[in-house]
């Protein structure tokens, strides 16, 4: 089975949650497992969660290199415990397992690599197949339901405030006048649709903030981080850190005002003033990390 996803800032967040033996860490976007596993390598206790069920079998992979006694993974001493959930439930999912006064939590939030490369789940550019974008396949609403749905200026909105598309407006006209001739049903189509308004410049792909909008909307991940960030800082314990990992502006923002309404509240300590970004070697390394922010705050 190949790599899911590449852990992103993984000495950073190792240093920041101060993994240690029988300390209780809770990977609330576990993904493939790559930060879960270094958790686990440390000695600790892992809850992983996610909503994605193709993320889990990876993860449980992962997880049961590292730990081969993998039959303990479901008795009430497993080194680690893997849920199907999204990480806005984590308060409760964290209650349900026994890992409430939790030593650290992560939010590493964004879509993983295995995901983007993975043309059926309808993330990717260059994919024939349908325009999905769900992390969680139970979700009723596609990608191509919000293009093919929503009227211009509710496009025109979406790839404003949740893609920071500065033709957003062009795009938006051009989306509906498309449709009318054919409904645009895979990525490919929305991505041609979108090449056609905008000339590609560099590296990045022209369509990159439409179908980052698309997805965000679609998963509704800004709403599920507004109710994740309390349910983790509530089932932490004194002391216990906070770390999250946004690769979006609005995210970012999000966390920001967060801990510093926290902070205001005397409940959290900010550990990073600045978020911690990731070094030239790794983002030479991994590309898709360039836009990674990592920020800490601990319990009072």
């Amino acid at each position: 089975m190949k790599l899911f996803h590449q852990p992103v800032l993984l000495p950073e967040v190792l240093q920041a949650l101060r993994v240690k033996k029988g300390g209780k860490y809770i990977d609330a976007t576990v993904g493939g497992g790559g930060h879960a596993q270094a958790f686990l390598k440390l000695s600790g206790k892992i809850l992983g969660l996610d909503c994605d069920p193709e993320a889990l079998n990876h993860a449980r992979e992962s997880l049961s290199t590292a730990c081969p006694s993998s039959a303990l993974s479901r008795g009430p001493k497993a080194s680690w415990r893997l849920v199907r959930a999204n990480f806005k439930d984590l308060a409760k999912v964290a209650k349900m397992n026994g890992f409430d006064q939790a030593d650290g939590v992560l939010l590493d939030l964004g879509v993983s690599s295995y995901q983007l490369e993975t043309p059926q789940r309808g993330f990717s550019f260059k994919s024939p197949y349908p325009l999905d974008m769900r992390m969680d396949p139970d979700l009723k609403v596609t990608a191509a339901d919000l293009i093919n749905g929503l009227g211009k200026n509710e496009l025109k909105k979406l790839f404003e405030k949740l893609g920071e598309e500065k033709l957003a407006s062009r795009l938006a006209e051009a989306l509906v006048s498309a449709r009318r001739v054919k409904p645009i049903l895979s990525c490919q189509q929305l991505a041609d649709v979108v090449l056609k308004v905008k000339r590609k410049k560099g590296k990045i792909h022209p369509a990159t903030q439409v179908f980052q909008a698309l997805r965000i909307a679609v998963n509704d991940e800004l709403n599920n981080l507004r109710e994740a960030l309390p349910g983790a800082l509530e089932i932490l314990k004194t002391g216990g850190r906070l770390a999250v990992i946004s690769f979006h502006s609005g995210e970012d923002r999000l966390v920001k005002d967060f801990f510093k309404d926290q902070e205001n509240q005397g409940d959290l300590k900010i550990l990073t003033k600045k978020p911690l970004r990731p070094s030239w070697e790794e983002m030479k390394a991994n590309p898709r990390s360039r836009s990674a922010k990592l920020r800490v705050g601990e319990k009072k």
